[in-house]
């Protein structure tokens, strides 16, 4: 399994959420789901309309059966409403337009491989490597613990821990790609 990368660069993030709402407002909405809760890909899949109509959104996290409720960004709600305005509350908020041919099985959401490859096309016209679809995870604990200020940076990396089932702050910092960009700066100051 390869390791993946945060998307580190805001202006990056940007042209990715452009370019995918260019193609497809569900995948926009996905990848901002991502960017803006940090849930695995599997629990994104699994979100219902009706989780999302309110302020915050209220589920339980399927690997490490925990509850879990967080706001829904600002920045998409006018979106988001526009494109459940029309659904059922029952209906996946990110659902497959196919039908699998062995099963005639409909109302699915799409399947966590089909994110991949939408995120890969993505990255490919910013010429980035290491994207997956817990580059989204990583990007929200990344843009987290960089735009904290310092005398927050403790608590929000406590946050992070507690919100990623980390029990270490080391493992965290590594698994957002913070280690490495941490010690580049060092370096870079040494004379």
């Amino acid at each position: 399994m390869k390791v993946v990368q945060p998307i580190r660069d805001q202006a990056v993030i940007d042209g990715f959420k452009q370019y995918l709402k260019l193609r497809s407002l569900r995948n926009y909405l996905l990848f901002c789901f991502g960017i803006y809760s940090g849930l695995r890909v599997s629990d994104l899949l699994e979100l219902r309309v009706g989780m999302v109509r309110g302020k915050h959104v209220k589920m339980t996290e399927r690997k490490n059966i925990h509850d879990k409720m967080f706001i829904i960004h600002p920045s998409i709600r006018a979106e988001l409403d526009d494109y459940i305005a029309d659904k059922g509350d029952d209906e996946y908020l990110f659902p497959s337009r196919q039908i699998k041919k062995n099963e005639p099985i409909r109302n699915q959401p799409i399947h966590r491989s089909t994110a991949y490859r939408m995120l890969n096309r993505a990255a490919k016209e910013f010429r980035l490597n290491s994207v997956g679809t817990h580059t989204m995870r990583k990007t929200w604990g990344y843009q987290l613990v960089k735009n904290a200020k310092p005398s927050e940076s403790a608590v929000v990396l406590s946050l992070l821990m507690k919100m990623f089932g980390h029990r270490d702050p080391g493992y965290t910092l590594d698994y957002i790609g913070m280690t490495q960009d941490m010690m580049d700066e060092a370096i870079s100051k040494l004379s």
